[in-house]
């Protein structure tokens, strides 16, 4: 093929200097406004370059705080310091729960954990306590501490409920060689809460708050990304400041600040300009909110976009308000026209409540004194976003 169809971007001089800087999982040699945050997690793993089991820990914090960045910052820092104190073995293993066909079920995990020790086992079949023995068996054969840090480990216990945390805790007690230590990362601030009274005392955790970010301090992380990842004079002032701002008003999210800045760069320089303005912040904007909402939509169980596309239904149907009622008619029209199991009324007020707080629809509770409360539904997404989504919905269930 002619080289002239990319000619006129290889010809051009790039925006970017390093565009793996300007990503959420890259790991900075310094993380801002996280020092307290990881002096704690350090001194807790520490023990472990004395030969001592550490204690459990618990890392809460909503999204974009820093926690997972954190995290592996410190486990790399650790692995470092024992390797240069010459240690018992220490092997610290990051496990996302939420990775669909990785870690999303307890059997996934332990496959998981038995990969990392170069043991493979078939993707289905055995029992599932035939793995964790075979996992207890292969840590055990000689002295070394373990540190399995699990990230989103809400997501996999409210899949499949938390015996295998109480079988991970209980595990050092029958141990004759090996520690194994476990750091729990969720964006659920109650979900010890939650837990069985055996599984939270057997945890015996630590908890770490990682509070979220404000707008000068989203500042100071945006300002150390661009002058790594960006190329001289391509950034006008204003734009770090914008995405900061915006970044701030989704309850200080880092990540969010930070891909922002990315994308906006992309925006620029495929339209072949050589400095970033705030216009291409608000590109940016759109086009990150259309790829969350619609993967969100995407990866959602069945009865979850039943239950959206029945709301996106109502709506157009309804100009007033629009009320669980409304919604739970139109829910049992789709699953009978789809053969879909019908859930109950307060289940499908579960599931409404789950979409509020992914931030596609609002609900508000409505009090009307001695007859009670109901709960106003309304979408919290338009335009192409919503378009987008419609189209997602009607290849799922159709009209």
């Amino acid at each position: 093929m002619d080289d002239s169809l990319f000619s006129s971007y290889l010809d051009k001089p790039s925006i970017f200097k390093n565009k793996n800087i300007l990503t959420s999982n890259y790991i900075p040699d310094k993380i801002a406004h996280r020092e307290e945050q990881i002096k704690q997690l350090a001194s807790i793993v520490a023990p472990a370059l004395r030969s001592y089991s550490p204690n459990n820990a618990f890392v809460f914090g909503t999204v974009g705080t820093g926690k997972t960045i954190s995290a592996h910052f410190v486990m790399n820092e650790l692995l470092t310091a024992a390797k240069k104190n010459k240690t018992v073995p220490i092997k610290t293993i990051y496990i996302n729960c939420k990775m669909k066909k990785v870690a999303d079920t307890e059997y996934r995990l332990f496959a998981r954990l038995l990969k990392e020790f170069d043991c493979v086992v078939p993707d289905t079949g055995l029992p599932t306590d035939v793995l964790y023995r075979k996992f207890f068996e292969l840590i055990d054969k000689q002295e070394q501490i373990i540190i399995l840090v699990l990230d989103e480990i809400d997501a996999l216990v409210s899949k499949v409920g938390d015996e295998f945390l109480y079988n991970l805790t209980r595990i050092n007690t029958d141990l004759t060689k090996a520690h194994l230590a476990i750091i729990g990362i969720t964006n659920d601030l109650s979900f010890t809460d939650a837990l069985d009274a055996r599984v939270k005392s057997s945890l015996g955790e630590e908890e770490i708050i990682f509070p979220p970010y404000n707008a000068l301090q989203l500042r100071d992380i945006l300002m150390e990304r661009a002058a790594a990842g960006f190329n001289d004079g391509v950034l006008e002032e204003s734009v770090i400041n914008k995405c900061a701002a915006l970044a701030a008003q989704e309850h200080g999210d880092a990540r969010r600040a930070i891909d922002l800045l990315r994308v906006a760069g992309e925006v620029a320089e495929r339209e072949h300009e050589t400095k970033i303005s705030e216009k291409h912040v608000d590109i940016a904007e759109q086009r990150i909110d259309l790829d969350r909402v619609t993967e969100s939509v995407k990866t959602q169980p069945r009865q979850s976009q039943a239950v959206l596309y029945a709301i996106i239904k109502a709506d157009s149907d309804k100009l007033g308000s629009l009320l669980t009622g409304d919604v739970f008619d139109k829910y049992k029209e789709i699953c009978t026209n789809n053969g879909l199991k019908i859930l109950t009324q307060r289940r499908i007020s579960d599931l409404i409540a789950e979409l509020d707080m992914l931030g596609i629809i609002h609900t508000k509770v409505i009090s009307h004194g001695r007859y009670g409360r109901s709960r106003e539904i309304s979408l919290a997404i338009e335009g192409t976003v919503l378009d987008n989504v419609k189209k997602i919905l009607f290849d799922r269930f159709g009209e």
